[in-house]
């Protein structure tokens, strides 16, 4: 690869064309150029002065690049989301006798006392939620900052805390389960956030490598299961005490790793790259409109051509990662994703305030909000709905068991269904089909005495479930850019996990004022999905309508005021 390839590389782009004009004189544009890994399959963070230490694919050898994409996988099917196996570890818990002691009472009922440990256990899974989700913010700026050596020693002192709090729980003062399962919510989004630049590590294949660690997050809730069926087949001698003991050596050996195999700062992506060719070249330009007057001694003829040589072994290091005939198709592709989506651009290039603040940022938010405390109060209460509905614990029971195994495998089978539907229609459309998904299991959870529908409904919800957190990032990074990121979706994320507390609430409804009926429950939040959810299209169909008129692109210059919000 030659210098003249470097020229070619300096005029691409994948900005739209009616976003093109505000973007032209943007610095942050040379940033994103060759950035390949489209979100959801991405990880692409903010450049700044703490992430100057970020290396270079190339310099890395590529057997222990291969070694580290292989380990990351293997430690976040086993640590980046095993909270979300809650459903299969609850039985095992309730058959230990978890808050039995703050439940029974001589004056109570077989069935109040049941109910208590429900909400009690409840209450300790929606605490891990909202960690989980609260925590991608902190975990951004420490990655930022210390790089992901440090987001990973992190992740495995909180794994291997929440492991010790739960295998001794029975000898704690305070309530060890509750803190355990929070910190073992913790524990996830380190290890798996942390695990993200290494779609870096090989640019061509980035997107595959996400795929991994995606489908590895959602794998991970089956470890749970796997345990659940140990358990019942020993009669219940392996506890969750020995198996939470045994469960450290999943913090140690993500220790090990991290010592030894795992990169301590991130790898950098192919635009910091280019950026490190353009940045010597502008200053050479600049000392020449100086003009003769400037005097070049030996020392800075030195400087100049250890640059220049520093710039060839960039340009051939990208060629090593990327190959030489990648840029371009990478540039059509990204470019015909981006024209399709029908909004991408519109809210980039402002401050990260404003995009907040903007109805872009405020409808995505409250159907986060909606949709997000749906999911985890089907996680957590699957078992005890369809007792209800299908009124047959045994049906409730195998249905429960069908969905731990689905849920997992789920998110596996979704995420090459998932690309596609995001890269080829519009964002408008991909919001249409999820609210039509999320109406559609909103209405097969209020059908009494049908086994079909309980079944249909497990299927769509762990298809959606995937689907509909991929679609929000993907949302978030097509209206609002990289640039803010970080900061805007880290925001989306961390205030639906806030208010994910309602589903305390919506317990207390369902398990005592509805009498365990949970059809009023669900009509409220599939009227809610939908009535929000229609908002959202209505409001985001109708600007993609004006982006294709060219309309933005006059309010962004002024002419129409801040129409955007």
């Amino acid at each position: 690869m030659s210098l003249h390839r470097v020229s070619s590389i300096e005029t691409f782009t994948t900005v739209p064309t009616h976003i093109r004009s505000r973007r032209a004189s943007d610095a942050s544009t040379r940033a994103r150029k060759l950035s390949f890994n489209p979100l959801p399959q991405q990880w692409d963070p903010p450049t700044t002065i703490d992430q100057l230490h970020a290396v270079g694919a190339f310099k890395v050898p590529k057997w222990k690049r291969l070694l580290q994409v292989a380990a990351s996988v293997a430690y976040c099917f086993c640590g980046a989301g095993v909270v979300f196996g809650y459903a299969a570890i609850k039985p095992v818990l309730k058959a230990e006798g978890a808050y039995r002691h703050l439940c029974a009472a001589p004056d109570q009922s077989p069935d109040d006392e049941d109910t208590c440990v429900d909400l009690h256990l409840n209450l300790m899974f929606t605490v891990a939620a909202v960690a989980t989700n609260v925590a991608a913010l902190p975990v951004g700026a420490i990655l930022d900052h210390y790089g992901p050596r440090v987001c990973g020693l992190l992740g495995s002192l909180f794994l291997a805390a929440g492991a010790l709090l739960m295998a001794f729980e029975r000898r704690l003062e305070f309530d060890g389960l509750l803190l355990g399962y929070l910190f073992l919510a913790l524990g996830g989004p380190f290890t798996y956030i942390s695990s993200f630049q290494l779609s870096n590590a090989f640019p061509r294949n980035s997107g595959f490598i996400l795929a991994l660690l995606t489908g590895a997050f959602d794998a991970s809730s089956a470890l749970f299961l796997l345990y659940r069926i140990v358990y019942q087949k020993t009669d219940g001698a392996f506890d969750h005490r020995r198996f939470f003991l045994g469960y450290l050596a999943v913090p140690v050996a993500i220790i090990v790793l991290q010592l030894t195999l795992m990169p301590a700062q991130s790898y950098k992506t192919v635009g910091e790259l280019v950026e490190e060719i353009e940045e010597p070249l502008r200053a050479t330009a600049a000392a020449a409109d100086r003009g003769p007057y400037d005097q070049v001694d030996e020392e800075t003829a030195l400087l100049q051509e250890e640059e220049r040589q520093h710039r060839v072994d960039v340009i051939e290091g990208i060629q090593s990662v990327l190959g030489a005939a990648k840029a371009d198709e990478q540039a059509e592709r990204e470019e015909h994703v981006n024209e399709v989506s029908g909004v991408w651009g519109v809210m980039h290039g402002y401050p990260a305030w404003k995009q907040i603040r903007s109805p872009w940022f405020i409808l995505i938010c409250l159907f986060t909000v909606v949709q997000m405390t749906r999911i985890n109060f089907f996680v957590a209460t699957i078992r005890s709905q369809y007792e209800s509905l299908l009124a047959s614990p045994a049906a409730a029971v195998a249905l429960n068991n069908f969905f731990d195994v689905a849920l997992p495998l789920g998110g596996i089978l979704a995420i090459p269904f998932i690309g596609l539907i995001l890269d080829r229609t519009s964002t408008p459309t991909v919001l249409a089909v999820l609210v039509f998904f999320a109406t559609a299991i909103g209405v097969l959870g209020i059908i009494p005495r049908a086994l079909w529908a309980g079944y249909a409904n497990v299927v769509l919800f762990v298809l959606y479930r995937p689907f509909y957190y991929t679609a929000v990032s993907d949302y978030s990074a097509k209206v609002f850019g990289f640039e803010t990121f970080g900061t805007v979706y880290g925001t989306v994320i961390a205030l639906s996990g806030v208010l994910n507390f309602s589903q305390e609430g919506l317990d207390w409804l369902f398990e005592k004022r509805f009498g365990g009926d949970p059809v009023p429950v669900n009509v409220l939040l599939l009227v809610l999905g939908l009535g929000v959810g229609v908002v959202l299209v209505g409001f985001v169909g109708w600007k993609a309508r004006r982006v294709r008129r060219g309309v933005l692109e006059q309010e962004a210059r002024g002419a129409f005021g801040e129409g955007v919000f």
